[in-house]
């Protein structure tokens, strides 16, 4: 493996790793603000009260 290529991994997976990081943090965000409404309005949307609450609290999801 050449220096260049070795170093493209490198910084490939570090920005894979940072893309990674914050969809989980905005997947916890996005959880935090639907845990806002009602329960008659989640269930409509297709979203479980206490599997948002996992989530919100989750490090990660």
């Amino acid at each position: 493996m050449s220096t260049i290529s070795a170093r493209r991994g490198f910084f490939r997976s570090a920005m894979n790793a940072l893309i990674e990081a914050r969809q989980r943090e905005a997947s916890r965000y996005v959880s935090g603000v639907l845990l806002g409404f009602d329960d008659e309005t989640l269930k409509a949307h297709g979203y479980d009260r206490e599997e948002l609450r996992k989530a919100a609290r989750s490090p990660y999801v």
